[in-house]
């Protein structure tokens, strides 16, 4: 009967004590680009540097000063489809979007929309000419400026795991595409490698 009492006891002060950290919650605001891996997957900040280091590589190819020597103008360049072939579910989108950032903020291109912006704009230029825009803001229809090149590639991964260990390996691939010609002028390849190690018992 004791031995009882005393398990019991031990039970709903075990049971207390998970109670009361399942209910305490902390939020820590840190810098955005801040490196912090909690799961070992990838994540904004992959995201991030993968796009600074491969733009900054593929705008200090010969690539863009032949251009600007032959057609005397900066090359406009759009990013196509940056597909995930990886193993986990990875948002492509946010990694487009620093790679766009990174293109226009270089200062060295001319950036234009993607094929979904586009629809947007079209269908606000198209409403600009029912009569309820005044004649002097009108935007005219047709006068797009088309990319010279785009940018496409995709995010893979590796993975060799036991024993609560693994080792991932993501590799970016990027090619950027003369629009005119279907010529690569640039490829490019980076890789990140993660070393994970799990507790024995987690959730």
């Amino acid at each position: 009967m004791l031995k009882n009492k005393i398990l019991i006891l031990g039970c709903a002060v075990i049971g207390a004590g998970m109670l009361s950290g399942c209910t305490s919650t902390k939020v820590t605001r840190v810098e955005v680009d801040e490196k912090i891996d909690l799961s070992g997957k990838w994540n904004d900040y992959d995201a991030m540097l993968v796009s600074e280091e491969m733009v900054s590589d593929c705008l200090n190819k010969p690539w863009v000063g032949r251009f600007a020597d032959n057609q005397g103008k900066s090359p406009v360049v759009i990013v196509g489809h940056i597909v995930n072939r990886s193993a986990e579910h990875i948002n492509a989108q946010v990694f487009v979007k620093y790679l766009e950032k990174e293109l226009l903020n270089s200062g060295k291109v001319t950036f234009v929309a993607s094929p979904v912006e586009r629809e947007g704009v079209r269908a606000e230029r198209e409403d600009m000419q029912k009569g309820n825009t005044s004649p002097e803001t009108i935007k005219a229809i047709g006068k797009e400026r088309g990319a010279d090149f785009m940018l496409i590639g995709s995010i893979n991964s590796v993975e060799d795991a036991v024993k609560g260990k693994s080792a991932v390996l993501y590799q970016v691939n990027l090619e950027l595409i003369n629009l005119t010609t279907n010529e690569k002028v640039w490829i490019g390849q980076k890789h990140i490698k993660k070393m994970v190690k799990r507790p024995r018992f987690s959730l």
